[in-house]
């Protein structure tokens, strides 16, 4: 059956460079290229298809592997010669078993070690803060938090909350970011001690886009503790 041409910019071969980005943290996952079939595939279906130059067919990502990627929208850019597969990926996305395929930098002249190199600003503070886990209390702030639990945690952060809001109402903007990043860094302490990565906080916050408060309350349990509502 032919399809009517999609308004993009194909190259000679008929393709064109796709993206695939998690829209919820901003990281790059994959590159591939795509035919004006694979591209319709995408928007028909919702699941992330591509055509692969050595196999010479259309392949969608996570098939046979799992790893499937659902594409929410499929942005163009300005000259609508590459387009960006926002995404929800699931499972990892490179063909090495990596969670992206962008796990390595050029450093100088040579590419950095073969490991998972966090993107995104929020990836590297989680980075940074499992690590702290190994340090000793001594030498690191955050170890010290990690070692008084629960309890030391959760005093910080509502200390630093405490902090921020008073600062709302009658401190500089510049002290305003100041005392917010020290709440999301303490509230990210929490994240870790608990093991809940950051990504799992922004599907929350998706779920709740377009509930009103009100209603969103009234789905509670009666058990669940009152939570803040978007």
């Amino acid at each position: 059956m032919s399809l009517s041409h999609l308004p993009l910019t194909f190259d000679a071969q008929g393709l064109i460079p796709v993206v695939v980005q998690d829209h919820l943290t901003g990281e790059i996952r994959m590159v591939a290229f795509a035919t004006n079939e694979a591209v319709r595939n995408t928007i028909r279906t919702g699941r992330a298809t591509f055509w692969s130059r050595s196999r010479g067919e259309l392949w969608e990502k996570g098939r046979m592997s799992g790893n499937d990627i659902r594409v929410l929208r499929v942005l163009v850019d300005c000259d609508a010669d590459c387009v960006v597969y926002s995404s929800d990926p699931h499972g990892n996305s490179c063909h090495t078993g990596a969670e992206s395929c962008f796990f390595q930098a050029l450093e100088g002249d040579t590419l950095g070690q073969a490991s998972q190199q966090p993107q995104t600003l929020f990836a590297v503070l989680e980075s940074m803060l499992e690590a702290r886990k190994t340090s000793t209390g001594k030498a690191s702030y955050t170890k010290s938090l990690y070692d008084g639990g629960a309890d030391a945690i959760g005093a910080k952060i509502r200390e630093e909350a405490d902090e921020f809001a008073r600062a709302l109402g009658t401190e500089t903007d510049e002290r305003v970011a100041n005392e917010a990043a020290d709440v999301v860094y303490h509230m990210l302490v929490g994240l870790r001690s608990r093991n809940v990565p950051f990504r799992r906080v922004l599907l929350e916050l998706e779920r709740r886009l377009g509930t009103s408060g009100h209603e969103e309350k009234r789905g509670r349990s009666p058990e669940a503790p009152p939570k803040p509502v978007v």
